[in-house]
């Protein structure tokens, strides 16, 4: 009998990913909850029959569900009504079925949650904390890209690698000078079912779980990549750094936590993975 896999936030950014990861997997069954396929799917409401029914048919829950987005989307809201209420519903809902139905899972957090000064974080480091009462996991992404559907919400390679292709010209938030470490989506989702299928092994490690690749990268170096990448195209693409300093993070510079490398390496280096992203959206209208 197959096993049967909750994705939450299943057409995320890292979700939809992970979706795309398992259909080589034949031994397993996907369940795909995300708001994106209908009312029904809302994670904010209370009474959702529909969510306990998944979780409590399920064998193992990816809690990747998070109203949340790229540096524009969190500068604009994390600091508002709804993008806090929503994620606070969401978390209270979901912790609360997963308790009743005493669910293995992995709650998806971000090397933001030790900054307090960032309700995005704050949020993260609660859901840090419920995890571990659940004795359960939960792992620290660091800036995952991929492929994005929902443009809105869009993080800094896919902002600008649309607006190299759209406009010819890459404009900054920041200066660039600020680095980042970055992680293809579907190492990431290699390395999240490197640990669905080792939990036990990992709950006892009592360790912090980073995704990343510990390769710090200046986000100026990220817009001169795809400026080189098009270039081989014949595509002439300008850079325009911004005089402001990164304010989403104020500047605090992470170190990440080397644990998990010992048993799982990402394997797409930043230009490949950059390579790809701009194959999609060259091929898509936008």
């Amino acid at each position: 009998m197959k096993k049967k896999i909750l994705i939450l936030g299943s057409e995320g950014q890292i979700g939809g990913h992970l979706v795309d990861y398992f259909k080589n997997k034949k031994k397993y069954e996907i369940l795909k909850f995300d708001i994106i396929s209908g009312n029904s799917f809302d994670l904010r409401n209370f009474n959702n029959r529909k969510l306990e029914k998944n979780i409590k048919e399920s064998n193992f829950v990816f809690f990747l569900a998070f109203d949340v987005g790229g540096s524009r989307y969190l500068k604009k809201y994390q600091k508002t009504f709804d993008f806090l209420i929503n994620n606070l519903l969401i978390m209270s809902n979901v912790f609360r079925l997963l308790k009743k139905h005493k669910k293995k899972f992995i709650f998806a957090s971000s090397q933001m949650s030790n900054m307090d000064f960032s309700s995005y974080g704050t949020l993260k480091r609660l859901g840090e904390d419920v995890t571990n009462s659940l004795n359960c996991i939960y792992v620290k992404f660091w800036n995952v890209y991929g492929i994005e559907k929902e443009i809105e919400k869009s993080h800094v390679i896919t902002d600008f690698v649309r607006m190299a292709i759209k406009k010819n010209e890459i404009k900054m938030l920041t200066s660039g000078k600020e680095s980042r470490e970055f992680l293809y989506a579907d190492d990431c989702s290699e390395g999240l079912f490197k640990i669905m299928n080792n939990f036990n092994f990992f709950v006892k490690q009592k360790k912090e779980l980073h995704l990343t690749t510990s390769k710090k990268i200046k986000i100026i170096k990220i817009a001169k990549i795809i400026q080189k990448i098009l270039l081989r195209q014949n595509l002439k693409i300008k850079i325009k750094p911004s005089n402001r300093k990164d304010e989403l993070q104020n500047n605090v510079n992470n170190l990440s936590n080397n644990f998990f490398l010992k048993y799982w390496k990402p394997k797409t280096k930043i230009e490949e993975g950059i390579k790809k992203i701009i194959e999609y959206y060259q091929k898509k209208k936008f």
